[in-house]
């Protein structure tokens, strides 16, 4: 009967013993955890850096847009302004060269 109650006993503080560390180790986890309205407050702080990254992103893609469609332009200004008279002015010449000019 001895033998019995010291085998309890010592069955009893060995489930106690695991019971504290398995409690520190929960306790040390908890501590590590992050509270929902932090997480929640991290979450909005990311969303607003993305949206902030897409907006400079799209005015950017516009930016750049426009740079090519002036681009664009400048060339057929370029056309207009330069290659279109001499073409006219070979033209002339050559009507001229045929005796066909004014």
């Amino acid at each position: 009967m001895t033998q019995l109650r010291e085998d309890q006993r010592d069955g009893i503080a060995g489930l106690r013993d695991d019971l504290r560390a398995d409690l520190q180790v929960l306790v040390t986890r908890i501590d590590q955890a992050v509270t929902k309205d932090v997480y929640a407050a991290d979450q909005r702080a990311l969303n607003q850096r993305v949206e902030v990254t897409e907006r400079d992103l799209r005015a950017e893609a516009r930016a750049r847009e426009e740079t090519e469609a002036r681009a664009v332009a400048t060339r057929r200004w370029l056309v207009g302004a330069f290659v279109a008279p001499v073409v006219v002015a070979i033209i002339e010449f050559y009507l001229l060269s045929k005796g066909g000019g004014p």
